[in-house]
């Protein structure tokens, strides 16, 4: 058993005020009535209450609430899915409605089960948002889909806004951290994506605070440009219980903002980096932020061109 001694104490900045207005208490109502899942509630996301009582937005979690794999970092339950819902499509893009999102992040547990991943699922929940709601951007967070080239290329197919999937940590402490994924094998479906569909933003998410070195982290940064993802988020990890993965360290806000603007100078067109930022964390603005340098690299090559 660990000793109590061997828990790093958690530092102020991390202290999170709690905010259940009527938001938060209507959209968590809204998401049983409809018998859908967020990722917000499984992964016990520390900005659950900022996203649903102040921003109003939320990350829907496809395909059931269990998981195939057990990552020792996630709080999300693992087991043997037993459902398959071809119904859940439809009710996510009603709830999106309900919303009125501009920005809706669509993620999904790993169902290594199924012989497409869930992909399927994955294409039709996607196209169903896009038939009742035209106006609002789509990003899609979905696992490796076991790292078959047709899952991904039906999940591209379905044209999202922005395909998102998470690195997670650096490639030395994968094996440890990360369950039936390798590092490569994220890469390897980052870049893929990108050579499917060239003009959809691509994005991934590393948590820091196992034991990574700077040199790892910068390093993870120039696998991830040399794929060709476009957008970063750099989060500090929590252990969500005590059978999970301690924290070495916790970095501080200082350390993350210079982390963000390495990021940036290596050519990300966004990134976010915090104590409590997460994959979606303020995903509305790196969709904007994407589209904003898009259209001027545009502008720029028509100049060139005259």
């Amino acid at each position: 058993m660990r000793k109590k001694e061997d828990l790093l104490r958690k530092p102020d900045w991390l202290k999170i005020k709690l905010n259940t207005n009527e938001n938060y208490t209507g959209l968590k109502k809204m998401m049983r009535e409809n018998n859908l899942h967020t990722v917000c509630e499984e992964a016990k996301c520390p900005n659950i209450h900022e996203c649903w009582a102040v921003r109003r937005t939320a990350t829907f979690m496809i395909l059931g609430d269990v998981c195939t794999r057990a990552c020792r970092f996630c709080a999300v339950k693992t087991g043997l899915p037993t459902e398959l819902d071809w119904k859940e499509p439809e009710r996510v893009a009603d709830s999106v409605s309900l919303m009125n999102l501009k920005h809706v992040v669509v993620t999904a547990v790993a169902r290594d089960d199924l012989k497409d991943g869930g992909a399927a699922v994955f294409a039709e929940t996607v196209r169903a948002i896009r038939r009742k709601n035209p106006f609002t951007t789509i990003e899609v967070l979905p696992s490796d889909m076991g790292g078959v080239y047709e899952n991904l290329k039906t999940l591209m197919d379905a044209r999202p806004d922005i395909l998102n999937h998470n690195i997670e940590t650096v490639r030395r402490l994968t094996p440890r951290v990360r369950a039936r994924a390798t590092y490569e094998r994220s890469l390897e479906f980052l870049r893929r994506a990108k050579e499917l569909q060239p003009d959809i933003p691509t994005k991934s998410s590393l948590m820091i605070g196992l034991g990574e070195t700077r040199e790892e982290i910068l390093q993870t940064m120039d696998d991830l440009r040399a794929n060709g993802v476009d957008i970063m988020t750099i989060g500090q990890y929590l252990q969500p219980t005590r059978n999970h993965l301690r924290v070495v360290k916790y970095y501080h806000p200082d350390e993350f903002r210079e982390l963000r603007e390495i990021a940036l100078s290596k050519g990300f067109s966004h990134c976010e980096a915090g104590p409590l930022v997460r994959s979606s964390y303020h995903a509305d603005e790196q969709v904007n932020a994407a589209a904003k340098k898009k259209q001027l690299l545009g502008e720029q090559e028509a100049k060139k061109a005259q």
